[in-house]
């Protein structure tokens, strides 16, 4: 089996450590890294064994794959030279600056029926796999991903930064279903984009979520819970814990713990004891260890090896945007619909 050649565009934040993954994975060889900086650059591709260039334009070696880790603002003029040409590409969220580049991007890769995948990397998250199954039929769903302020990503609003992650995992729960309403508040605090934000979504068949994103907290917090009609699971995407509650036979078929509390003399302590496990079930699947930057990447790598679709297309990383950016569009409907004082006090 030949090896794929792939290149990295950008070797920031996020593009170094593609960079060193690919150049250690099998069957795949790290060519070049593509990098304006030759501060940062030429160490990253020195440091993967990997050929240095400033500008993605001189890779004129033939290229099985890209991955772009390079500013949003990018991600259309970069991701459209390498698609037009047939190369397939990972870039990474949000899929583009706005909409109308995501079409772009979606429509060029559909026209070359070339691989666009896009880096919901929470998809791959060894909680998220072994709590997905468990998620079927959602009712209700609460998200929180907050965390402190980095500097980075400044150029979008946390939504674009933070909040696409989970909207990315909402829309693959719910499917097809179609989002009746969406409200949402938040503003920017220390930059010129939104740092904080609160949304919700109201879905046609019922299913309610809702999502909270901040960029300005003293601790970072990834989590989610899921609840369906006879089931919990929790979600801990930092700790890499999954809980499921539920109701037992004993439950489900109608014997209460209320009804025993009821009785003359009910030993309440020892009722306590007995709720988990006689009335509700605590279920904690096995998280399979793992990296999911690295299964990220190997999914590309199957994407272009079998030519099948990858588990985040370029589809799902649209849906992502649009539903980001109505979130948008009502958070500043509604600061901007506030008395002027009012708007200047927030």
């Amino acid at each position: 089996m030949n090896a794929l050649r792939l290149a990295v565009i950008g070797a920031g934040a996020l593009g170094r450590h593609h960079a060193r993954i690919l150049s250690g994975m099998e069957g795949v060889e790290l060519c070049a890294v593509a990098d304006p900086h030759p501060e940062n650059g030429p160490r990253v591709a020195a440091g993967c064994g990997a050929r240095w260039v400033d500008d993605h334009r001189d890779l004129y070696e033939a290229l099985d794959g890209v991955v772009i880790a390079a500013p949003t603002t990018l991600h259309l003029e970069i991701g459209a030279h390498f698609l037009e040409r047939g190369i397939p590409v990972l870039v990474e969220k949000p899929i583009a600056a706005d909409v109308p580049q995501a079409r772009e991007l979606v429509r060029l890769a559909e026209a070359h029926d070339t691989t666009l995948q896009v880096g919901h990397v929470e998809r791959f998250n060894p909680a998220w796999r072994a709590a997905r199954p468990l998620c079927d039929t959602p009712r209700y769903i609460r998200a929180e991903r907050l965390a402190p302020f980095t500097f980075r990503s400044t150029d979008v609003s946390v939504v674009h930064d933070l909040m696409v992650h989970d909207l990315d995992l909402v829309l693959d729960l719910v499917g097809s279903v179609p989002v009746e309403r969406v409200e949402a508040l938040g503003g920017p605090v220390l930059g010129e984009h939104e740092d904080v934000v609160q949304a919700r979504l109201v879905f046609e068949d019922g299913c309610i979520a809702d999502l909270a994103a901040g960029r300005i907290f003293l601790e970072a917090k990834r989590k989610m819970q899921v609840w369906s009609a006879d089931e919990v699971v929790t979600v801990d995407f930092a700790a890499r814990t999954v809980a499921a509650y539920g109701r037992t036979d004993r439950l489900r078929f109608g014997e209460s713990p209320l009804e025993a509390v009821r009785q003359p003399g009910a030993d309440i302590e020892r009722l306590k004891q007995c709720v988990y496990g006689d009335y509700l079930s605590v279920a904690h699947p096995a998280v399979i260890p793992g990296d999911a930057l690295t299964a990220e990447l190997e999914d590309f790598v199957r994407a272009i090896r079998t030519g099948t679709a990858p588990l985040v297309d370029g589809r799902a990383g649209l849906a992502a945007m649009l539903l980001a950016d109505r979130i948008l569009a009502d958070a500043r409907r509604r600061r901007t619909a506030l008395p002027h004082a009012a708007r200047h006090a927030a």
